[in-house]
């Protein structure tokens, strides 16, 4: 697994993507910080947090779209699966690059608050929980976005997919409110990211979401590996 994560890791530097995926989430997350937070003079960071979350599911899908995809279009799979590594661990290195490399871009999140404690008094427990959330919620889309990602060896197409995927999956609370029937309504909003991740930008650190967010993690990265056995044998 060591080997499949330092290879995805250093894959994200010698292409685009790494540079893409921190330069834009840089420039939307600033100007976030700029219209809720800085032009209009408070240092109560809830709303900015409640906004970017927005630009995770804009931004993970372009991060993710080559983890698997490439692999299939370029013939290297093959290569990949007869490896002595574990699929678990292929699965898992390409993963906690992903993480990794999310971390990096998600962090300026913190500096964004050192910033604002220059002007006044930073609620740093909203700021922690806030940025334990990310992570988290963070953790689930990248899991999901990689298994679209080994359904297909379409970058764009799994790019796309990936973006509708996670918008429908954060907004399940608001297509609940168009069903009739109660016990499907109640069940698609326990489901909404949304739901579970507003909780944390009002500093409310709940366990049963972090185990939804972990869990969700779990379920797809589980997934994923099981269309590569399925690979593997056919």
């Amino acid at each position: 697994m060591n080997a499949i994560f330092r290879r995805e890791l250093g894959s994200f530097f010698t292409s685009s993507i790494a540079y893409v995926f921190l330069a834009a989430f840089y420039a939307f997350s600033g100007l976030c910080f700029y219209l809720t937070c800085l032009s209009s003079g408070t240092t109560d960071m809830s709303g900015f947090f409640s906004t970017i979350s927005i630009i995770l599911i804009l931004l993970i899908p372009i991060l993710t779209m080559k983890s698997f995809s490439e692999e299939k279009k370029q013939k290297t799979e093959q290569g990949l699966l007869t490896a002595p590594v574990s699929l678990g661990g292929i699965v898992l290195g390409k993963y906690f690059a992903v993480i990794v490399m999310y971390i990096l871009g998600v962090s300026i999140v913190l500096v964004d608050a050192l910033i604002l404690s220059c002007f006044g008094n930073v609620d740093w427990k909203i700021v922690f929980a806030n940025y334990a959330a990310m992570i988290l919620l963070g953790a689930a889309f990248i899991a999901v976005s990689m298994f679209i990602s080994a359904l297909t060896e379409n970058q764009v197409v799994a790019a796309v997919v990936g973006f509708v995927s996670l918008l429908a999956l954060y907004l399940l609370d608001s297509i609940s409110g168009s069903v009739k029937y109660d016990f499907i309504s109640n069940l698609l909003n326990s489901l909404s990211f949304y739901t579970k991740y507003y909780e944390f930008t009002f500093g409310i650190f709940n366990l049963s979401s972090v185990l939804f967010f972990v869990s969700t993690a779990v379920i797809f990265n589980f997934l994923t590996i099981r269309i590569f056995e399925k690979r593997r044998w056919s």
